[in-house]
């Protein structure tokens, strides 16, 4: 059996017997999990061993765990800062704030790996134009070069701990007003003026990005389509002109900024078509099941081949990681810089 293109959701911390039938369909190839789906770190390494023995190969298992508003893993698991937060430390010092984003993005994957999780949706590399409320403090910095190269040292600690980066949500989500879980955000610019946001994804795939989530949002002066299911972007710019390898995941097909196109499995066949290798499909059960039902879709093998380099590697035990120095020295920086700054008082007399 391959490694279908639909990455599915389940429905609480165990898996039920249709969450198991659902699994074990040729069409599913990954998983992604929400908080609802955690109770504790022992109930977390059983249902994630539970999902990768259902069937062979093993099914890819997800979060989002950036750090900030969006982490679904909170209790039992380090509290991350928001991406800016890093950002903010490379302006202080940049060799300082490179350093900080390697630790954290180890961290990260170190934590989610030893608890059986794959790939966690990170890093965001959208630039904060502040206009969307939805990017705001998870995009890194408002400057491409600085977000490129904090992404980068992320991206590479994350690889140190075994796990893919995945960079999201391309071209670019900083600039729209409207959230595209609810509604669909149209960019007017130019190509030429959209370079800034797509330079962290050409520093990212010259250092070897694993994967890119493609966003929801029409860009009309380039095409008429969302650029989740454009082959404009997909294949003729993505893979054509920045020569990207990897693999590329649509944000969750089930939001508003998806509808545009036609109902679920409209989306998901101009999604394959546009050169897309992994479909997320959240908290929509029914519309899973009409994809399972109507969805033809042969597994190309490149395709295959992508998907597969997209499992963790390495992962230690929880206990093993909680004794090696390098938790603890990520979990020191971790506290410095989660600390509220020290009050400093000052005398105006001499």
């Amino acid at each position: 059996m391959t490694l279908g293109p639909l990455m599915i959701d389940v429905g609480g911390p165990e898996l039920s017997g249709e969450d198991l039938q659902l699994l074990r369909h040729p069409l599913v190839g990954g998983v992604i999990l929400f908080a609802r789906n955690y109770v504790d770190s022992e109930q977390l390494a059983a249902l994630t061993r539970a999902i990768h023995a259902a069937r062979t190969p093993s099914l890819i298992i997800a979060v989002d765990q950036e750090g900030g508003r969006v982490q679904r893993f909170k209790s039992g698991f380090s509290l991350l800062p928001p991406p800016r937060r890093v950002g903010h430390e490379f302006h202080i010092e940049a060799a300082a704030g490179l350093e900080l984003a390697r630790r954290l993005g180890w961290l990260m994957a170190a934590e989610l790996r030893a608890h059986g999780v794959d790939l966690s949706f990170a890093p965001c590399v959208d630039l904060d134009y502040g206009a969307s409320e939805v990017i705001g403090d998870r995009a890194l910095d408002a400057r491409s070069a600085v977000g490129g190269q904090v992404a980068v040292a992320y991206a590479h600690g994350m690889r140190d701990a075994g796990m893919a980066a995945t960079a999201k949500h391309f071209p670019g989500h900083g600039a729209v007003v409207a959230d595209s879980h609810l509604a669909l955000p149209v960019d007017r610019r130019e190509l030429a003026d959209l370079q800034d946001d797509i330079a962290p994804y050409r520093l990212l795939i010259a250092n070897g990005l694993a994967a890119v989530m493609v966003a929801h949002v029409v860009y009309p002066a380039i095409d008429s389509l969302p650029a989740s299911v454009s082959k404009t972007w997909i294949t003729q710019i993505l893979r054509g002109e920045l020569r990207f390898q990897g693999a590329v995941f649509t944000d969750d097909l089930s939001m508003g900024g998806a509808a545009s196109v036609g109902d679920l499995l409209t989306r998901a066949r101009l999604a394959l078509a546009a050169g897309c290798d992994m479909l997320p499909v959240c908290n929509d059960r029914a519309g899973v099941r009409t994809l399972i039902e109507h969805l033809d879709a042969e597994p190309a093998p490149a395709s295959q081949l992508r998907l597969v380099r997209m499992r963790g590697r390495d992962g230690m035990s929880l206990q093993e990681l909680h004794a090696a120095p390098a938790w603890q020295q990520a979990r020191e920086l971790l506290a410095r810089v989660m600390a509220p700054p020290a009050l400093q008082l000052h005398s105006d007399s001499a």
